[in-house]
């Protein structure tokens, strides 16, 4: 019987995960926290580990940190189970050797999906150890990822890649305002790969450059699709990494891209992360700026995780700015996040910008940020990303959030 050790802070979301696994006939043990999770680890034997992230005293990274390092656990498939969703993080993570994220709130049908496919890797590697030899480079199964990435990439297999569509809504009206762009690969090989895989992987590899190259010049392409047959479609958010900002001729791909597809500048938002912007931030003001002079709008993403300076946020030439779903998970019962959020929100207004909130997925979460005049929200609340030709149906609906 497959073991796994679940480490959650949370007694009732712990509670909750015990009685999903029992009931699927896993064995489970459990840990309020991290220092006992480690002890349990070492001495338990698990096959996989379900880890919070966000723990006093010894938190998800110093847990993963620590089990890395021993024999025993340094190749157990380790899944974090966290609120955050910064990209910062994920990178994190995986540096240190993480196989996978689950972002709460999470599904049944999600969190068995992430096992299953760990438990799976993790026999084939067992199977065939040499193939996975390189630990140095990549943990465990990572580099397998990586080569096979590089050669679907290498042969112009775009076709396993998958555009999912989440669209933000105006929280005053309930419409649609825009809709961003997210990837998913599915790979002949290897099956569904997690975006929290996939990305900190291509960044780190280079691989980001050609794959986000592909995903602008999809997300134009599909959205000149939508105007030509009539639909009132909204501008398309693409996500942004540093590597492809460091690119000379950046801009002048994002001016070919509309060119080529005939789109105007209004239809497309580019979003890079507050990390992003910040890593060069007086070269990244250039860039942004001659990005807006085309007439993109500048999207800053997971605001209010990184290091940006007020000095610079005013110079910088933003539109909107995108509250991380960390801040928005558990609003209601948390007077930290809540004075922070009114915050970020109150800033963004100050600075006559679009405020978008991230990872809404109740009521009570979208009452208190229309209390609190926020312009927007993404999230579970309003749909789930969805396959372009399911978007299209709601653009011919013309589907609002009717709360």
């Amino acid at each position: 019987m497959t073991k796994i050790l679940v480490i959650e802070d949370e007694e009732a979301v712990r509670e909750n995960i015990l009685d999903l696994l029992e009931a699927e006939d896993f064995e489970v043990i459990s840990a309020p926290n991290g220092r006992v999770g480690v002890d349990l680890a070492l001495k338990g034997s698990p096959d996989l580990i379900l880890c919070d992230l966000m723990m006093p005293e010894i938190n998800g990274f110093a847990v993963l940190a620590l089990l890395r390092e021993k024999f025993n656990t340094s190749a157990v498939p380790f899944i974090f189970l966290t609120a955050r969703s910064a990209k910062a993080d994920f990178r994190q993570g995986m540096e240190l050797g993480a196989d996978d994220y689950l972002t709460k709130p999470f599904t049944r049908a999600e969190l068995l999906s992430a096992i299953s496919t760990r438990l799976q890797r993790q026999a084939a590697i067992i199977k065939n150890p040499a193939s996975h030899a390189d630990v140095k480079a990549y943990p465990r199964e990572m580099r397998i990822i990586e080569s096979t990435l590089r050669r679907t990439i290498d042969k112009g297999h775009f076709r396993e890649f998958q555009m999912y569509y989440q669209p933000i809504v105006d929280i005053k009206s309930g419409n649609m305002i825009s809709v961003e762009s997210l990837i998913r690969w599915w790979s002949p090989k290897l099956g569904l790969v997690s975006p929290a895989e996939l990305i900190p992987l291509a960044e780190s590899t280079g691989l980001i450059v050609p794959l986000s190259d592909w995903i602008l010049e999809t997300v134009c392409k599909q959205t000149r699709t939508w105007l030509d047959s009539g639909l009132e479609a909204i501008p398309g958010c693409v996500n942004i990494s540093a590597a492809q900002c460091a690119q000379p001729n950046f801009v002048e791909k994002v001016a070919n891209c509309l060119s080529t597809n005939n789109l105007e500048p209004h239809y497309l938002e580019l979003e890079f992360s507050e990390t992003t912007i910040m890593q060069d931030v007086n070269k990244t003001i250039d860039i942004l700026q001659q990005l807006k002079s085309l007439g993109v709008k500048i999207t800053m993403d997971d605001f209010g995780t990184g290091n940006s300076s007020l000095i610079y946020l005013k110079k910088i030439p933003l539109h909107t700015i995108k509250i991380d779903n960390y801040f928005i998970y558990n609003l209601p019962q948390d007077g930290q996040k809540l004075a922070i959020t009114k915050a970020l929100i109150q800033m963004g207004q100050n600075l006559n910008l679009k405020v978008v909130a991230e990872g809404v997925e109740t009521v009570s979460e979208l009452n208190i940020l229309r209390d609190l005049r926020c312009h927007a929200m993404q999230g579970f609340l309003f749909t789930q990303p969805l396959q372009s030709a399911d978007f299209e149906q709601m653009l011919i609906s013309k589907q609002t959030l009717h709360i």
